[in-house]
Formats: structure tokens, C-alpha cells, sequence
């Protein structure tokens, strides 16, 4: 059950301050492939998974000190494994190692995807059905990022492709199973305590990998470490889990369906990456696509 369907007097309010939160992880998720690519400059590919994961602990935990919030119940640490090996660990380890050999660009048509893949696990795991107006708009959705996907990379498929398809199942089991904490928690809860629950694995890691791949320090690298670690991991997924509790996983999974454009845009902006002239007509295709799945019942 979601927050959305209990009908409140509040309903609507809490349908748009929802979709402004998902809306804005929706955005900050739309700079991790840009940013890993720069991180991937300084740092190996397992290095820069574990470093990040190191330094996103820190920030939450110091959050979670300093407002003196009590662990979790018991009943809820399974979840938040489920959502600390999907998000916090599968899902950058594998789009970095793909993005070792696949576009920022490339990758982010591919796991454009994820909307769907979410809205299917939430299905599974609630028991709930969507509309079919719903999985109408969805698909759709789905289908105008795939013709994308080829447009873009020439319908060839890459050696990454099988690492991002990974990266879908594992982050859509993590947002699930995260958008149904955060009705018991606050999203950013959710989001320190997985990240805690994964530090002494990070920190680990971090001394093996940090031994053994070079580290080759620039401007990129730090930055891109910094907001893979401090934008996406921990405001990112903050907000994004916010957002799911108070409008639904199924509906805020679908405003992804915009995250690939806004990486393309980034990629080239600041990798300088090519864009191809259909970029306005899958905008309007997924744009149209997005606000179908918002209006229609779950």
C-alpha cells in the first residue's frame, strides 16, 4: 500500500511534492555515467565502486549521528541488504565496468530501461496491478528508448551490454524493495543504513583495489568521484526513495524514462559526446509517454 492510495485531503499535495522528489533523483542519477567516466580518469573501476561507497557512508552516517537516529527494527534490516546489494553495490559496480568499454551515452539508453524492469518487480513484490492504460504508457515508453538505443549506437549491441543488463535487475529489485521501506522510514534513512550496512565490505574492497589498480589523479577523476559518491549515492537516492513512498514505485519508476535524454545531454556537455538529430523526437515520445503513466490509475 503507498501512500497515494489512502485518499488524504493532503492527496494531491502529496502526489506533487512526491513527483518533485523523484523527479529531482531522476536528475541526479542523469549525472552518474558522466561522472563515473571522469572518475574512471584517476581511478580503476573497482577502486572508484568502493571509494564511493566509502565516502557515501561517511556523509550518511554522519547525518544519521548527528540527528541522533535510532537503527532500524529488526523486521526491516532484510530489505535494506536487498537494497544495499541492488544499489549500493550491484548497480554501480556494474554500469562501471560496462562504461569501461560502453559510451556514457550508450549505457544510459540501455538501463533506460529500468523503468519498466522496476514497475515489473513492483508488481511482484506488492502483489499490486498496474492498469493496463498503465503498462500501455509503459511500454511505449520502453519501446521509444530502445529505437532510441539503436538509433544511437547503430544497432549494434557492445561487450558492456550484458554488465548493464545485469545493472537493471539488481538496481529495479534495490528501488522496490527501497520505495516500500520508505513508507515505514524516512528515504534517507533507507539509504544511510544500506550504506552502513555496506561500509566494512567498501572499506575492504577499497584497501584491496587501491592496491592493486593505478590511481592517476586529475580534476575529472576527483570531481566525478565526489558526485558519484555525494550526488548520486546518498542525494540522489535520498530524494528518490522520498519520492516512491509518496507517489508509488510503479508511477515514480516511469519518470525515468526521461534520465536517459538527461544523460545524453551531459555527455555532451561535458564529455563530448555526439547526440544524434532524433533526440527531440524521442524527448517528445518519452515526455508524452511519462505523463500517461502519471495519469493513469495503479
Amino acid at each position: 500500500m503507498t501512500a497515494q492510495d489512502s485518499a488524504t485531503p493532503t492527496s494531491s499535495i502529496a502526489v506533487s511534492s512526491g513527483t518533485l522528489l523523484a523527479a529531482l533523483g531522476v536528475v541526479a542519477f542523469s549525472l552518474t555515467f558522466p561522472s563515473t567516466v571522469w572518475g574512471l580518469e584517476s581511478f580503476g573501476p573497482w577502486s572508484l565502486v568502493s571509494v564511493r561507497s566509502v565516502l557515501a557512508a561517511v556523509i550518511a552516517g554522519t547525518f544519521l549521528l548527528a540527528m541522533r537516529v535510532p537503527l532500524p527494527e529488526r523486521r526491516h534490516w532484510a530489505g535494506l541488504a536487498t537494497v544495499a546489494a541492488g544499489v549500493v553495490v550491484g548497480f554501480p559496480l556494474l554500469t562501471t565496468l560496462a562504461l569501461q568499454t560502453s559510451t556514457s551515452s550508450h549505457a544510459a539508453v540501455v538501463v533506460g530501461l529500468l523503468p519498466l524492469t522496476t514497475a515489473a518487480f513492483a508488481a511482484l513484490r506488492t502483489g499490486r496491478r498496474p492498469s493496463r492504460t498503465f503498462w500501455a504508457a509503459a511500454l511505449a515508453g520502453a519501446a521509444a528508448v530502445i529505437a532510441f538505443t539503436v538509433q544511437q549506437s547503430g544497432g549494434a549491441l557492445h561487450a558492456g551490454d550484458m554488465y548493464l543488463f545485469g545493472a537493471l535487475l539488481v538496481c529495479a529489485a534495490g528501488y522496490t524493495e527501497g520505495g516500500r521501506l520508505a513508507q515505514w522510514m524516512p528515504g534517507w534513512h533507507v539509504v544511510g543504513w544500506a550504506l552502513i550496512l555496506c561500509l566494512p565490505l567498501a572499506l575492504a574492497g577499497s584497501a584491496v583495489a587501491l592496491t592493486y589498480e593505478p590511481v592517476r589523479l586529475s580534476a575529472h577523476g576527483v570531481v566525478g568521484l565526489v558526485w558519484v559518491a555525494a550526488g548520486s549515492t546518498f542525494f540522489g537516492l535520498y530524494v528518490w526513495y522520498r519520492g516512491m513512498a509518496e507517489i508509488g514505485v510503479s508511477k515514480a519508476s516511469q519518470l525515468q524514462l526521461a534520465q536517459p535524454l538527461f544523460t545524453l545531454a551531459w555527455s555532451v556537455l561535458l564529455l563530448g559526446e555526439t547526440l544524434s538529430p532524433a533526440a527531440p523526437l524521442a524527448a517528445v515520445a518519452v515526455l508524452v509517454c511519462i505523463a500517461a503513466t502519471q495519469r493513469a490509475r495503479t
